[in-house]
């Protein structure tokens, strides 16, 4: 008998032990939950540091991430983060510009996945998963069917209402000009100042460099660059600086 509840014993407390030690074995479903939280904070982490600019030079969104990245940028937190931005925007025209009136008060946008969206493009062709191919995506601009984004969109008539000259810095190439402005006027953007492109002189550049240079052009002008609006910290970095620059989030791609 004494040995039959030592042995009862033993037998609770080893499996007391087991459970203790080890839900994933007794409990698949918290196992399960668990892996999927882990992923799930791992590509957020990777999303965020892709914004913080402490990941650069990336080729393609990590494949087990590519599901989380297409999920956040076709949500409303997406839409919510960039109209974010944007009222940071509209608070600091309410108090930053002391307009003089002489034609050389300016603000820059970049285009793509600032005025209009590739979204469309890479539903279609992995959502970063895939190393982007040039000509796939040049192929897709010439059709000149890419949305405006409805945040900057108001945001580029609001500037240009102020007596502000626009000047849009892309990183297109020059032989995408008529696309690009006829995909422009189409959704209703008018009335900008300057498109610069890429030139063939400018293809082996940085994207930093190129638009850097783009910058100095304008000041050497007499320009007051007093904002940028962009998606890439390319489009944002480098001197010549402007008064203040605002990126929007875009996790897809990068470009240096």
């Amino acid at each position: 008998m004494a040995r039959k509840i030592v042995l009862i014993l033993v037998l609770t407390c080893l499996c007391i032990g087991l459970a203790a030690a080890d839900w994933n074995i007794l409990n698949p479903i918290w196992n399960i939950n668990a892996r999927q939280d882990s992923l799930k904070n791992y590509c957020e982490s990777w999303r965020i540091n892709v914004e913080l600019n402490n990941i650069r030079e990336f080729d393609v969104v990590p494949q087990e991430c590519v599901a989380h990245i297409k999920k956040y940028m076709t949500s409303s937190q997406y839409d919510a983060d960039c109209q974010r931005a944007i009222e940071e925007v509209t608070l600091y025209l309410s108090r930053c510009c002391s307009l003089k009136g002489d034609g050389k008060d300016a603000w820059i946008f970049d285009v793509d996945d600032t005025l209009i969206s590739t979204i469309p493009y890479f539903k279609k062709h992995g959502f970063g998963g895939e190393k982007v191919n040039s000509s796939s995506l040049e192929a897709w601009m010439e059709e000149s069917k890419a949305p405006a984004l409805d945040h900057t969109f108001k945001l580029f008539h609001d500037i240009k209402d102020r007596g502000m000259k626009i000047f849009l810095v892309s990183s297109r190439k020059e032989t995408l000009r008529s696309p690009t402005v006829d995909n422009l006027i189409n959704v209703g953007y008018h009335g900008w100042s300057r498109l610069f492109l890429r030139g063939f002189e400018d293809e082996y550049k940085h994207v930093e460099q190129y638009k850097s240079q783009v910058r100095k052009t304008l000041m050497d002008q007499g320009y007051r660059i007093w904002g940028i609006v962009g998606d890439q910290w390319s489009s944002l970095k480098g001197l010549p600086e402007a008064k203040r620059t605002f990126k929007l989030p875009n996790s897809i791609y990068y470009m240096s």
